[in-house]
């Protein structure tokens, strides 16, 4: 059995068996974490779509976040601040466009790295699982082999053995790096659709404040 199979093998294969085990449950680790990281941030980001979208104005849009938490309610205290200072220096009043928007694509990129951070080991235990795995599937084979030598005969009860554990330890770093580039491809979609749905929230901002600064240049022209 199985248990036998571990007990039973090299220290080394052992230890890359344990090595690999416990990468399997890094990744396990990573996925639940990310699931109840990426579920918190979707839903503060629907109430931010939902609260901008009911409003008319960008200072009641940032008087509803208020009280909110997330990048969202940065966009708009953001895109709200910088129109407060272009109404009160009408200097500024041509370049506030394009001062919000890389104010709201840097909040945008730091909800995202922050959103991405702890996902990168999971390529890495992709990349590297299978081949250590590897190397305890060469390390048994060689043991075979040495128990071959060492017996002088041929019969499958000398050589079952180190084959065996060379062929779990192969398993073992397959089952680590499958499950691996599954979650890491999962995690990729979800905070592409973040981004998505954050770059709706900028472009529903940016309307906002783009009526504000027409008004404002109208009372201008007025005056």
């Amino acid at each position: 059995d199985l248990v036998t199979i571990v007990s039973q093998a090299h220290w080394l294969v052992q230890a890359v068996m344990a090595l690999l085990a416990f990468a399997a449950l890094v990744a396990l680790t990573v996925w639940l974490h990310k699931t109840v990281e990426f579920a918190l941030a979707r839903r503060r980001l629907a109430q931010a779509l939902r609260l901008v979208g009911n409003a008319t104005t960008l200072d009641e849009a940032a008087r509803a976040m208020d009280g909110t938490r997330g990048p969202g309610a940065e966009m708009a205290r953001a895109a709200a601040q910088e129109m407060a200072l272009a109404l009160d220096d009408p200097a500024l009043l041509t370049g506030t466009r394009d001062r919000t928007r890389l104010l709201l694509e840097r909040i945008e990129a730091g909800a995202a790295l922050r959103l991405r951070a702890g996902t990168g080991v999971l390529g890495s235990i992709a990349a590297t699982a299978p081949f250590i795995g590897l190397f305890g599937t060469v390390f048994g084979i060689m043991n075979s082999f040495i128990a071959i030598a060492d017996s002088g005969t041929t019969s499958l009860a000398v050589v079952a053995p180190g084959i065996a554990e060379a062929l779990l330890a192969t398993a073992i770093g397959l089952a680590a790096a499958i499950p691996a580039v599954l979650i890491h491809n999962l995690l990729s979609r979800r905070l592409a659709g973040y981004r998505h749905r954050m770059n709706d929230l900028a472009a529903a901002l940016e309307a906002l404040q783009s009526r504000a600064l027409d008004r404002a240049a109208a009372q201008g022209r007025g005056a």
